[in-house]
């Protein structure tokens, strides 16, 4: 438990994340902000302490985690390194608008994916796979894959567009 507590980004993340959530809560303006970029230049973590996040949430590895603020993501969650969870604009006049997704209970997204968007919705025990690009919602007990196979390339000709599969 020490080693955990003492040396693991996302738990530092995480803890620094839950204080200064409970803060933004109370309607401090400044603070929670400054809490939370200081977990992010020590650990790569960027968590808004807007963002609502239910028990048991787990970030492995945590560099290069990008949690925005009006994300909702559930219990049992488990996220790996560089997964961003994201607005699809940054526009001034969406600011009190739900901009990013929301991530039901028992998900696991896998390193490098990107979720975007304030409609999209992953539903409860579904898996995302590493470097996903998902902006639509995907039912619960999904599976997102990446279709991987090695095909021949003839020189001078541009790369096929990443296909996945849900």
């Amino acid at each position: 438990m020490d080693e955990v507590i003492l040396t693991y980004p996302g738990f530092y993340a995480i803890a620094i994340y839950r204080i200064a959530h409970a803060l933004h809560r109370l309607g401090l303006p400044l603070l929670p902000r400054l809490l939370t970029e200081l977990a992010h230049q020590r650990t790569g973590v960027d968590i808004h302490p807007g963002a609502t996040i239910g028990r048991r949430f787990v970030i492995d590895h945590g560099t290069g985690v990008v949690i925005g603020e009006t994300t909702l993501i559930g219990t049992g969650v488990k996220i790996y390194q560089g997964v961003t969870l994201g607005a699809l604009q940054v526009q001034k006049d969406l600011a009190d608008k739900k901009r990013h997704p929301t991530i039901e209970d028992e998900v696991v997204v896998y390193a490098n994916a990107t979720i975007l968007g304030g409609n999209t919705v992953v539903g409860r025990g579904s898996i995302i796979a590493g470097n996903a690009f998902i902006t639509h919602s995907i039912p619960p007990e999904s599976m997102v894959t990446r279709r991987s196979e090695v095909r021949h390339r003839e020189a001078n000709v541009e790369f096929d567009e990443l296909e996945y599969h849900i």
